[in-house]
């Protein structure tokens, strides 16, 4: 599967002043497969080892903090060349071996010419978990689960992506193109990005084996729960976990404590919720008082949205069979359109530089479903699962803060419209989403000038 991150890691390979390499993301999302596909790739060897499978490899960092006797202890027991610039040194599920993420410092101070990238589940867990680490002696870069444009690109549907990458009007998509979209991202919602569903889908067409893998993949991180949570968390964790599907079914996202169980409380819940966003095992978005910039500053801190990192986990969750993909756009508005509001958080997520934030108010109730950072603006944003073009809270949003709002996005399975500042984008169409706002930013700039 060609993965977008290749693009990125060739920039960190070709970049002067580069450092030792972390790539972060949840479990089974690809890590080990991106590393080693790039290395095969792009450079005349691969030194791979795993601290999981050798963790007799730990010994090596733990003897010596110099990289040149590092490199020639590994060259031997991985019987790999590994020379400056012509190899890839992949260190795998480096959260087993503390002693290699110290030396990544070494690495990068002493011996810069060596190319080392290193993955590792729950490595967020780790490093917030207070394993000496060498700030600001690493570079970073996250991968996520499959986007719906690596979807295309996986089910060679690579013209269909090539035409969606070229689109360079605000015009309605012809209706082939539109309905084969529609068609490909309903069987997305069911798949999900994770690499492993994708390809049993894709390989063999069962959905039978596709249910299995995808209950496989949660089960493991049940796994995980019980290995790396002590006693105290455990059931903590399992509970904000389980609770997920329902707090996603309400009209009202904004994440409840209550719905875990009665009297449930920050205090009580919130270690363990955060156990969850470091695994990145789910996405929190926080509610912003008002929209400024860094967005940051006006956090409000007691009230949050959670949303699942990979959508075909979600509806496995939720216990929502695949056969719902036949039954019209019944997939999109299920549980109150849970699943095409993640759809859109998660590839916006894969995306954005600045973690996304939503907005609300009460009497009368409003909310935004997300604000977006597009390189300085803030650019609120309203999801509807089937052809609804209505907008309420978004005008009530542009009614409270015209001055900070040049434009207004709205995601539906409507087909793709401009008019005055609101820019319909149609589901399927989401991972283009910088390139259309930047699209409708210039046209409203020349209607300005003309006019």
């Amino acid at each position: 599967m060609e993965r977008s991150i290749t693009e990125e890691l060739l920039a960190w390979k070709n970049d002067p002043r580069r450092k030792p390499l972390i790539l972060r993301g949840m479990r089974q999302c690809g890590k080990t497969w991106a590393l080693k596909d790039f290395g095969r790739r792009h450079y005349r060897n691969l030194a791979y080892l795993s601290f999981d499978e050798h963790p007799e490899y730990s010994d090596f960092f733990k003897t010596s903090k110099d990289p040149a006797r590092i490199v020639q202890n590994l060259t031997i027991a991985l019987r790999q060349p590994i020379d400056p610039g012509e190899t890839l040194l992949v260190l795998d599920e480096i959260q087993e071996c503390p002693e290699a993420l110290s030396a990544l410092k070494y690495f990068q101070e002493k011996h810069p010419e060596y190319h080392v990238a290193c993955a590792g589940s729950l490595l967020g867990i780790r490093l917030s978990g207070g394993v000496s680490f060498p700030v600001g002696k690493v570079d970073f870069l996250s991968l996520f689960p499959l986007t719906f444009s690596e979807f295309l690109r996986a089910a060679d549907d690579g013209a269909l992506l090539g035409y969606l990458d070229t689109i360079e009007a605000l015009d309605p998509l012809p209706a082939p193109f539109f309905t084969t979209l529609h068609e490909r991202l309903k069987l997305y919602l069911v798949t999900g990005g994770m690499p492993e569903a994708i390809a049993e889908w894709l390989d063999r067409g069962n959905v039978d084996k596709l249910e299995r893998v995808l209950s496989g993949i949660l089960a493991s991180y049940r796994i995980d729960f019980t290995k790396h949570l002590p006693a105290t968390l455990l059931q903590k964790a399992v509970a904000v976990w389980d609770s997920l599907p329902a707090q996603l079914s309400k009209e009202n996202k904004k994440f409840r404590y209550n719905i875990i169980k009665n009297g449930a409380s920050a205090r009580e819940y919130g270690e363990a919720l955060a156990w969850l966003c470091d695994a990145q095992l789910v996405h929190r978005v926080s509610r912003a008082k008002t929209p400024g910039l860094p967005l940051s500053a006006y956090d409000d801190p007691a009230a949050f949205k959670l949303y699942a990192a990979d959508v075909g986990l979600l509806r496995q969750q939720s216990h929502l069979d695949p056969s719902v993909f036949a039954e019209g756009d019944r997939l999109f508005t299920e549980f109150k359109g849970a699943l095409a509001e993640n759809f859109v958080l998660q590839s916006l997520a894969a995306r954005a530089a600045v973690p996304l934030r939503y907005w609300s108010v009460t009497n009368p109730n409003h909310e935004v479903d997300f604000i977006l950072q597009h390189k300085n603006a803030l650019i609120p944003i309203e999801v509807k699962a089937g052809a609804d073009s209505r907008g309420k809270s978004l005008a009530a949003y542009k009614g409270r803060f015209a001055a900070q709002t040049p434009l207004r996005v709205h995601y539906s399975l409507l087909n793709l419209k401009f008019t005055d500042d609101l820019l319909n984008i149609p589901l399927f169409l989401v991972d283009q989403t910088p390139r259309l706002i930047d699209l409708a930013l210039t046209q409203q700039r020349t209607f300005h000038i003309t006019a």
